[in-house]
């Protein structure tokens, strides 16, 4: 262990259980502070000790390697609040807070704005990275601003939403900010004024009439149930791949010869297909490829069945594509992040 480092660092540590995916990752140091001064006292003590850091949430979105060196500091920030402004509700959310635990509890409190992004896995931390989505809802659509630590120095700065550049799974954090600064807090902006977004597949009509924000959460949360694996039993980082997005004339193409494709144009332009869709079409809905395979109920998600490791899946993950590519002619994109060695 580096003469500098803190007690408070555990060596050799097994990640296994800190992704969701189940991949064997041996980090050389893990850390989890509970306070912003602790936060940055271990990213100071780890620029002192010459030691990389990589940042870990959850560990739903993230493609862990055999062995990490350096120091794993995953942020566990937990303390939340509510400001009132009016007729709106901002809520302060520390990073290492759970996703879908806070969802409910803000549905439960009749304040709408997140409640379609019940189920998610994951912190809190972790949402903006990936700008997560679900069900016509993304998390920009709620978020008043992001609190960051740079690792290299240890100030704090208050990102607004057009700062974070937000796209389709896309984020300033995936960019110029990558490896670049922690989230240390997320400030959503809620409403008590009902506002459900149901135009999703069948969630309207399972909701059923002026649901309350609870009930949205609930059958989103129903819902995913049915369609997704629980990590806990079968691990899979949720959706495996990106829905692509393709110029409006291949949409066209394909629509002739598929005229049920699912296909949503979209505002900025091109039109978006369904990754899931073009999978099963492939015949690949629980296929097995080894020690991963193809959920047999959702083909947009890729399970580990034990045993397996990164390049495994990438294997996996690479035959599953190139049946995509060669049918339909659209390149699938992966939606976790790869967190190097």
């Amino acid at each position: 262990m580096p003469p500098s480092a803190p007690a408070t660092w555990q060596p050799d540590c097994e990640l296994a259980r800190a992704n969701t995916l189940g991949l064997p990752c041996r980090a050389a140091f893990f850390a989890a502070p509970s306070t912003l001064s602790a936060l940055r006292d271990c990213l100071g003590a780890a620029r002192r000790a010459g030691q990389r850091i990589t940042l870990l949430g959850g560990g739903s979105n993230v493609l862990l390697p055999p062995r990490l060196g350096g120091v794993v500091v995953r942020p566990a920030l937990r303390q939340w609040w509510l400001e009132r402004d009016g007729d709106r509700v901002r809520a302060h959310v520390g990073a290492g807070v759970n996703w879908h635990g806070l969802v409910m509890t803000l549905a439960a409190r009749g304040l709408w704005g997140l409640e379609n992004l019940a189920l998610i896995p994951g912190d809190c931390g972790a949402a903006p990275v990936q700008n997560i989505g679900a069900y016509g809802v993304e998390l920009a659509d709620a978020l008043y601003a992001v609190d960051v630590m740079y690792l290299a120095s240890g100030r704090t700065r208050r990102l607004s939403p057009g700062e974070c550049r937000f796209g389709y799974r896309d984020s300033v954090f995936k960019h110029e900010l990558a490896g670049e600064v922690a989230i240390t807090r997320l400030v959503l902006e809620l409403g008590r004024t009902p506002r459900p977004v149901l135009g999703y597949g069948d969630l309207a009509a399972r909701a059923g009439a002026d649901p309350t924000a609870l009930e949205v959460a609930q059958t989103v949360s129903a819902i995913r149930r049915e369609k997704l694996p629980d990590p806990q039993r079968l691990p899979n980082a949720g959706s495996f791949f990106k829905n692509p997005v393709v110029e409006h004339s291949v949409a066209k193409r394909l629509l002739e010869q598929h005229p049920d494709m699912p296909h949503f144009p979209q505002a900025g332009g091109g039109c978006k297909l369904a990754a899931g869709w073009l999978v099963d079409r492939c015949g690949l809905k629980g296929q097995r490829f080894g020690a991963f395979g193809v959920h047999e109920r959702q083909a947009l998600v890729l399970v580990h069945f034990g045993g397996g490791d990164r390049a495994g899946l990438k294997r996996a993950a690479g035959q599953v594509a190139g049946a995509v590519k060669e049918r339909f002619g659209v390149a699938l994109e992966v939606e976790p992040r790869t967190i190097p060695a």
